[in-house]
């Protein structure tokens, strides 16, 4: 799991490549180790596999332009946002050029009376939300980094919201996108919702570059909550945590955040941030809607915690109060990398059917004992969606061995659940395997989909299939 795999390289064309950019592009196309190790390289395990020029195009043109000269000498093209991806999805195994969007980052037009806007692929999420806060409005979709929105509809992303808002695929009304051959393509009109024709808006959502590259994204918005409450409360074991949370679900409650914090990394947030958390499993909530929707809806919340033992159940809806609520999700990933100096953090990615949760995150936390493998566990819950990060050290072979079992084991007993082996941080390089244990011959279908729109194979390739 840790091995990138590699491809044969198209040398000549490379280096041809190579040449005609550096010209059209001058200082805009980089050829320096550095930048392309950077290029290559992702919040993953999985060995990085530089491209051989990374090039910052500033609009769709550009784009389309690079795309046509690498598909004319049959040369390998990846687009990169912001490089926060975990399954290698930016890796060259083929080598080939890297598209980097960060320079075509601009918000190009907000239709407020509609709800949604239009933004160029490196836009950040955390930029657009600056953009549109003095207009009342927010996008609510939050992977955790501070991702680029062409890559969050690349990957199909998802977060903490999920549970109210969707993921990206239910947030993207329509792309802008050049296709392997060069040609700048639009998947859909401004509409909320359309008849017209195959939906070429969700084949290329969560593509990931392998079957376009997107260079405009039109995005559904929300307006910004009249008020928000937040909720922590401490449970006996895990799985009262996720009973507590699927009975949230089947009651109704509109829930917009629901965060799982195991008993580990409670205890790993209170030595990092000096609280006093009990060192218990503990839930983690967030309510949006009228100042009395939201308080209702925290105290019925509570009402259910208690009926399976929950304990220490608070909530509020000052900003400052919220924020402390939440002290403890936004420090797990510091935490986490104090409970283990040097470890490196495997982070996994599975979701199951809600009425499934509590066994799948209670069997993967026993199943990490077994292995004698650190491996806290977060997840938002609303959704089944659970992530386990075994901390490795990466030096010890047996240990690296005994992560990619767990990992493994932990991807086909969710999937043998009826879950997936991917929630929301995608295929890449890491779960190609699993796509195929996951979904079998429908893959075939896929491949034929693959070949039919970048017949070269020179978009992402290695990725997905």
């Amino acid at each position: 799991m840790g091995q990138a795999m590699a491809l044969e390289r198209n040398e000549a064309g490379i280096e041809t490549v190579t040449g005609i950019l550096a010209q059209r592009f001058a200082d805009r196309c980089q050829t320096g180790a550095a930048i392309r190790e950077q290029h290559g390289h992702t919040t993953t395990w999985i060995a990085n596999q530089p491209p051989d020029a990374v090039v910052f195009p500033e609009n769709t043109d550009e784009v389309a332009g690079i795309v046509a000269t690498c598909a004319e000498h049959g040369v390998p093209v990846i687009a990169f946002g912001t490089g926060t991806s975990l399954e290698g999805h930016v890796n060259a195994p083929a080598g080939g050029i890297c598209i980097d969007m960060s320079r075509m980052n601009k918000v190009l037009a907000v239709h407020a009376g509609d709800l949604d806007c239009v933004v160029q692929p490196g836009v950040t999420r955390e930029d657009l939300n600056t953009y549109l806060r003095d207009q009342g409005l927010f996008f609510p979709i939050d992977p955790g980094a501070n991702a680029s929105l062409g890559g969050m509809a690349a990957t199909r992303a998802s977060g903490t919201n999920a549970v109210r808002y969707g993921t990206m695929k239910d947030n993207v009304i329509a792309l802008e996108a050049v296709m392997a051959d060069g040609t700048v393509i639009r998947t859909a009109q401004r509409a909320k919702k359309t008849s017209a024709g195959y939906d070429l808006t969700r084949l290329l959502v969560g593509s990931e570059g392998t079957l376009g590259i997107i260079t405009e994204i039109t995005l559904r918005l929300h307006g910004i909550p009249e008020a928000m409450s937040a909720a922590r409360c401490s449970f006996p074991t895990v799985d009262a945590a996720c009973q507590a949370a699927m009975a949230t679900i089947q009651f109704g409650i509109p829930v917009a955040r629901m965060e799982l914090i195991d008993a580990q990394s409670v205890r790993a947030v209170n030595a990092y941030s000096n609280l006093s958390l009990p060192e218990t499993p503990l839930l983690l909530l967030e309510f949006h809607g009228s100042d009395a929707a939201v308080r209702e809806q925290a105290e019925a919340f509570g009402d259910l915690a208690g009926d399976v033992g929950g304990e220490e159940f608070a909530f509020t809806t000052s900003p400052e109060e919220r924020t402390k609520l939440w002290q403890a999700r936004h420090d797990f990933y510091w935490a986490m990398l104090q409970m283990r100096p040097g470890a490196k953090g495997l982070a996994t990615d599975v979701c199951v059917p809600i009425s499934r949760l509590a066994d799948a995150v209670t069997r993967a936390e026993a199943r990490a004992a077994e292995l004698g493998l650190l491996a806290p566990t977060v997840g938002h819950v609303g959704d089944g969606n659970f992530h386990t990060t075994p901390m490795i050290d990466m030096n010890d072979a047996d240990e690296v061995a005994r992560a990619e079992s767990f990992v493994g084991w932990l991807n086909d007993m969710a999937i043998s659940m009826d879950g997936t082996c991917t929630g929301e941080h995608g295929i890449g390089q890491g779960k190609r395997a699993y796509l195929q244990r996951e979904l079998g011959p429908a893959t075939r279908y896929m491949a034929a989909v693959k070949s039919a729109l970048d017949p070269q194979g020179i978009l992402n390739p290695g990725k997905i299939l």
